[in-house]
């Protein structure tokens, strides 16, 4: 559960974010046979492998957490568009100053 439909802050403000009503619909819909997925919000994991943790209930031991791989344009090329917004920049900057008169 990612939020209990309240602010974090101690003021406990609801908020739109809720996850209460999801959780208990899987609660309610859950199926130890089908809910395997370990990259779900929830998911069944066999007793045998819990104690095999020494019954650690950390999520992050069980749940499976898949990585995209973001891909950055070269370097060159983003020098050559930090050069072109300087630039830009400049020009903007230079715009500015004459229209102060200076």
């Amino acid at each position: 559960m990612v939020a209990d439909g309240f602010s974090l802050d101690d003021k406990r403000q609801p908020i739109a974010d809720n996850d209460i009503p999801d959780l208990l619909r899987c609660w309610q819909q859950r199926d130890s046979a089908k809910d395997t997925n370990r990259q779900a919000k929830a998911f069944f994991v066999p007793r045998e492998e819990i104690q095999a943790n020494a019954y650690d209930l950390s999520i992050n031991r069980y749940k499976e957490i898949e990585y995209e791989e973001v891909i950055y344009e070269p370097p060159k090329v983003i020098l050559q568009n930090l050069r072109a917004l300087e630039a830009d920049i400049r020009q903007d900057l230079d715009a500015l100053e004459e229209m102060l008169g200076d």
